[in-house]
């Protein structure tokens, strides 16, 4: 993790944030002292798991086509008790 300090942060955070969205984290200093991170959020999507889901998707097009209106109100009771 690389250390910045927060003058230089603020300077520079459009770059800091474009290489923080490719996965780099950095600790923010003040002072010589660690006062924030700037990092990657945790819900940061890895682009192959999101075009495999997508594919997995694209699997399902035209699965209800061949399903009536009592079909899908019976899926969509399905498991309940009453």
């Amino acid at each position: 993790m690389e250390s910045i300090a927060a003058f230089d942060a603020k300077t520079r955070l459009s770059e800091l944030l474009d290489r923080a969205a490719k996965g780099e984290t950095f600790e923010i200093t003040k002072h010589g002292r660690p006062v924030g991170k700037l990092g990657p959020p945790d819900s940061a999507r890895d682009p192959k798991v999101v075009a495999e889901a997508v594919q997995r998707l694209k699997g399902y097009r035209g699965a209800l086509k061949r399903m009536d209106r009592d079909d899908v109100v019976g899926l969509k009771h399905e498991g309940h008790r009453f």
